[in-house]
């Protein structure tokens, strides 16, 4: 029975209302066999995860605390009702596999899934769910522990796009470091000079992919030279400078220049080095008569920096499946500066069109 009522010598005992259809009915109250189910009882009842039971046909029989904090319904609310309501419309077949293996007398152990709370948001948890047998060992229902997972879903999540930022990095430095000796080999005329130029690059290229990691808390940039937006894109693009019997004007920066606040510099840095590693690879950085013009100028209450490469190798245009520094990219000016990147491939090279909120440069 779901809702048993219990005998006169047992009507003054608080069971909790969430498992209350658990009181035994018959069973003394000063039994040992009665004191261990209201120690149970009290054990699910205080348990911050989900603990929910139901019958074979799906059909909520008890309903804890834990469960009310994470779906948003009250025991009233959910006892009596089938658990698919639960479940997102996409996902509705889960539940009768489950139930399918539950008469089986099978266990289903960390199963990740995600279920639908009364305000009708998804969250991501894990799921353990248990065959519930009668005294006669035959399965009358099931025993559900559901967790909520969501912080240790995006904390993976974060992990693996760090990773993948790591993988990115490296390999862009060692093109880089290959760019670099090319740049320098075109103009050097003893292996001594050769050396000098390289090295001198190297050592820019160190401190523009340094302020990439700046963390806000630091104080890698001093506050005398810093945070000026001018001043980050020139050591950024440093390494590209052709002061070796090149063009000294090959890449030039013009408009205003604004103080950046320090959690805003990591954000700007990584997206201006990931500009300038993709056109020393690919655009007018790779060129020898190639150039960049760097373009800042205020529109409303938004910042924009208009990035234009000229005399560069043609270009195809973009590919069809997003790179992981496009992506890279647009989320940090999404996430970090609630801005965004507009591309333009034409015959004079490409443009790139960085839109932020003023606001967060300097806040």
């Amino acid at each position: 029975m779901r809702n048993p009522t219990p005998d006169a010598d047992q009507s003054e005992d608080k069971w909790p209302a969430s498992v209350g259809h658990l009181a035994p009915a018959v069973v003394p109250r000063d039994s040992d066999y009665y004191r261990e189910l209201q120690r149970l009882a009290a054990i699910v009842e205080s348990s911050d995860d989900a603990i929910i039971s139901k019958d074979l046909n799906g059909i909520i029989m008890s309903w804890n605390r834990g469960a009310e904090l994470l779906f948003g319904y009250s025991a009233n609310e959910a006892v009596g009702k089938p658990v698919s309501m639960l479940i997102p419309a996409d996902r509705q077949n889960e539940e009768p596999e489950i139930l399918g293996r539950i008469r089986r007398g099978e266990h289903i152990d960390h199963y990740e899934t995600v279920r639908r709370r009364k305000d009708g948001t998804t969250i991501d948890i894990s799921l353990t769910v248990s065959p519930v047998r009668d005294l006669d060992g035959t399965i009358v229902g099931a025993s559900k522990v559901a967790r909520d997972i969501t912080e240790r879903r995006r904390a993976h999540e974060q992990q693996q796009l760090l990773l993948r930022e790591m993988n990115h990095r490296v390999k862009n430095l060692f093109a880089l470091a290959g760019s670099i000796v090319t740049l320098s080999a075109r103009t050097a005329t003893t292996p001594r000079e050769l050396a000098s130029s390289v090295g001198e690059r190297l050592a820019a290229l160190a401190r523009a992919h340094g302020l990439t990691l700046i963390n806000p808390a630091d104080t890698i940039i001093p506050s005398e030279h810093a945070a000026t937006l001018h001043t980050l894109i020139k050591v950024i693009v440093s390494p590209y400078e052709m002061h070796d019997g090149g063009r000294e004007d090959r890449i030039t920066i013009d408009g205003p220049d604004i103080s950046l606040a320090a959690n805003s510099v990591s954000a700007l840095a990584l997206i201006i080095h990931e500009f300038a590693t993709n056109a020393a690879k690919y655009g007018a950085l790779s060129a020898p008569d190639g150039g960049i013009e760097i373009h800042c100028f205020d529109e409303g209450d938004r910042f924009i920096l208009l990035w234009k490469e000229n005399n560069g190798p043609p270009l195809d245009g973009p590919s069809v499946e997003e790179g992981f520094g496009t992506l890279l990219t647009r989320i940090t000016a999404k996430g970090h500066l609630n801005g965004e990147i507009l591309r333009e491939w034409d015959a004079a090279g490409l443009t790139i069109r960085l839109s932020v909120e003023r606001q967060r440069l300097t806040v």
